[in-house]
């Protein structure tokens, strides 16, 4: 299956997403190598055919840029982990900009308390940054903890997403 990638200028440095072409998501970071977004992708899931073209996804991180990160939420992405790990990306999926988790809190999410390791390491595996927003959770201190692409970079998101949080879905609109 041929897959696609596209990179952009952001503030915080060139962003690259890899595609299918229905358009779900496989890989994305702040890079401009495709290959190093790739690379966050277990081997065996990674496509042989990327080619260059235009990506919805892209339309998404525009949109983040711009202020809403509510759309990056409704880009299709396409995981390949064992269950705990897309059952924890899912996890982060929901949860809301502006409304960063602890790393024990966001354990809690997903059962157990106790594992902050492990859901620390759901985190630190996330091959799809920004569509699933590991960049949300924290260490109990507040401090940042680790992030892919750079702590600063995790830090100007979540600035970002605390002076304009995601629309909330249950009120009406005029």
């Amino acid at each position: 299956m041929t897959h696609l990638f596209q990179t952009i200028d952001t503030p915080d440095g060139p962003f690259t997403a890899v595609a299918r072409e229905d358009g779900a998501v496989l890989a994305s970071g702040w890079t401009a190598s495709v290959a190093e977004a790739l690379a966050r992708v277990r081997a065996a899931s990674r496509p042989g055919d990327v080619r260059e073209g235009a990506l919805a996804a892209v339309d998404a991180v525009r949109a983040f840029y711009a202020g809403d990160p509510a759309p990056a939420m409704d880009v299709p992405v396409d995981l390949h982990g064992t269950d705990g790990q897309l059952a924890g990306w899912a996890a982060l999926r929901r949860i809301p900009a502006g409304n960063p988790l602890s790393y024990t809190e966001f354990a809690r999410e997903l059962g157990n308390p106790r594992a902050v390791r492990a859901a620390a390491a759901v985190c630190a595996r996330n091959p799809v940054a920004l569509f699933v927003p590991c960049h949300r959770v924290l260490r109990a201190d507040g401090s940042l903890g680790g992030f892919a692409w750079g702590e600063d970079v995790k830090q100007r998101l979540l600035d970002r997403e605390a002076a304009r949080p995601a629309r909330g879905s249950g009120g009406s609109e005029g």
